[in-house]
């Protein structure tokens, strides 16, 4: 016997079907047909079996799964051991990590491994996790220091690991990390074209958004084809300074009055994302219309260094010296900044994370978003579309800005998830064999086969690899852990997310929503750009 334990129901009920069918596959569907006997015993006594033909069954119950169902029933976390395998297979690789990296950094992006970490030359360790010492990544955080990388700290506690640590209040992260923008559009686009190379070749800055009309006035509408030989209009032949409308979070459901220069392209009014995005950062140039900072200090006006003081308790001086020391490095460095993104634990804390992206965005740093990745071309899913956030009776509909479409009104979670399951959203199914990495509440009763070390779960698996070897030994299909090579495609950063659900929620440019009461799972944490 090995090291290897399984819910003693389904191990009798395993051998007793195997006894009369030689090939394991036809033994597991026999015994799938009648898997209520065994569901109904999940959590309770487990039995040892040895490692051999553990791997054996998990591998018959993936393969028939995979045959029979499809691949995309067959999912893992993406902290399980057997993640890679389930990829390779075409199956699911559930996250509970933010989407916002897929949808602004393309949906294979594998971002840097550990150890280059300490090639960086500025790092942000940014998030509460990030105050732990004996953090994974911790030797690499020492490794580069040694080598005179820069670190700074930014969460609710101090850290021995930093360099330097601001402390900002909790669900403030995205206030800071907006005002951090502010600075680095004024003093690295404005003051100086020091990006503007990057920003055109490597960013969708320089798209076209037209404007469309909303609650008489006019808002952000979609991405047109064609994109502009510059990266603002402020300044070309036919250009007129025009209000748009803006979402504000800070201050309750409002509007941003702020101007962008547009121009005609046939009936439809335009301008670029780069002049929206200063728009919302409040980035001002002579002769454009509506309400402007009249400078860093401004508490007024989103989202200065002086307005994020009070949301975070970051003096705005220190503030405007990180932002510095983010784009003088990025810029002599040609990218090696990184953000060590930790769990940040608060309603909207997908938005935080757009908001600390599109700092690597503005700044050049392709690699320098250090989130554990699956090692898998596999898009990773939320895992919280296995049970639909249960029965939470909280209206979606509450979360859209004030000059919202209204496509959620009267919309639950629950609803909208099926709805997005429905129409194809690369969401994970409820899976038939589910491999985890720990426990998850509530479980889909569908499944099959509970694979992972949980007492409550039907199997404890043995090494990864002796399930890779039984899997390759059970089908045709050569077995190819981390996924198939993908085409490149478009590989432009994006900081407009054009999508319907974003554009209704106001998110489709960076943006800061407070701490709060909120829903556990919004529409645009599912949303996965092409």
């Amino acid at each position: 016997m090995g090291g290897s334990l399984i819910n003693q129901a389904l191990v009798r009920l395993y051998f007793d079907v195997r006894e009369g069918v030689r090939d394991p596959v036809a033994a597991w569907a026999k015994l799938t047909a009648n898997s209520e006997v065994y569901r109904r015993a999940r959590g309770g006594r487990r039995v040892p079996l040895d490692d051999d033909t553990a791997a054996e069954l998990a591998a018959a119950a993936i393969v028939h799964t995979a045959a029979e169902h499809g691949a995309d029933q067959v999912a893992a976390l993406a902290t399980s051991p057997l993640a890679e395998l389930v990829g390779g297979l075409g199956g699911a690789v559930l996250t509970e990590q933010s989407s916002a990296p897929a949808q602004m950094l393309g949906p294979r992006y594998p971002g840097p491994a550990t150890e280059h970490w300490a090639r960086a030359a500025y790092v942000l360790l940014w998030g509460e996790n990030n105050r732990t010492v004996r953090a994974p990544g911790t030797p690499w955080v020492i490794a580069g220091r040694y080598k005179g990388q820069k670190v700074v700290a930014i969460g609710p506690h101090p850290t021995r690991l930093s360099d330097e640590t601001l402390v900002v209040r909790p669900g403030g992260d995205g206030a800071l990390a907006m005002a951090v923008g502010h600075v680095l559009l004024k003093e690295f686009y404005l003051d100086r074209p020091a990006f503007a190379e990057h920003a055109m070749e490597w960013t969708d800055l320089p798209f076209l958004v037209r404007l469309r009309e909303r609650g008489g006035a006019l808002v952000p509408g979609g991405l047109l084809g064609p994109v502009a030989d510059r990266l603002s209009l402020y300044g070309a032949d036919g250009a007129q300074g025009t209000e748009v409308l803006l979402p504000r979070f800070d201050d309750g459901p409002g509007v941003l009055h702020r101007g962008v220069p547009a121009v005609r392209d046939g009936e439809q009014l335009v301008t670029t994302v780069f002049d929206l995005l200063l728009a919302v950062y409040g980035v001002g140039r002579p002769g454009l219309p509506g309400r402007w900072p009249s400078g860093y200090d401004d508490r007024a006006e989103p989202y200065t260094p002086g307005w994020q003081e009070a949301h975070t308790g970051v003096a705005a001086s220190r503030t405007v010296k990180i932002a510095r020391e983010l784009g003088v490095t990025a810029e002599k460095t040609h990218g090696r900044c990184m953000v060590v993104p930790g769990w940040l634990d608060t309603p909207h804390a997908d938005t935080a994370y757009r908001a600390m992206l599109a700092l690597l965005v503005l700044t050049g740093c392709r690699d320098g978003w250090a989130q554990p990745s699956a090692g898998t071309d596999i898009p990773l899913v939320p895992y919280l579309c296995l049970h639909a956030c249960g029965e939470d009776p909280a209206e979606v509909g509450a979360l859209s800005w004030a000059l919202g479409d209204g496509l959620f009104e009267d919309r639950t979670s629950r609803s909208v998830l099926l709805e997005a399951v429905r129409d194809g959203l690369p969401m994970a199914p409820p899976p038939r064999v589910l491999a985890l990495s720990r426990w998850i509440y509530p479980l889909p009763p569908e499944v099959d086969l509970l694979i992972g070390p949980d007492e409550r779960c039907d199997l404890a698996p043995p090494d990864a690899r002796l399930i890779a070897d039984a899997v390759a030994k059970l089908t045709t299909a050569p077995v190819e852990p981390g996924g198939a090579d993908a085409e490149p495609g478009e590989r432009r950063m994006r900081l407009l997310i054009d999508h319907a659900w974003m554009h209704e929620y106001g998110e489709a440019l960076p943006v800061y929503r407070p701490p709060g009461a909120g829903i556990p799972l919004k529409p645009t944490q599912l949303v996965r750009m092409p």
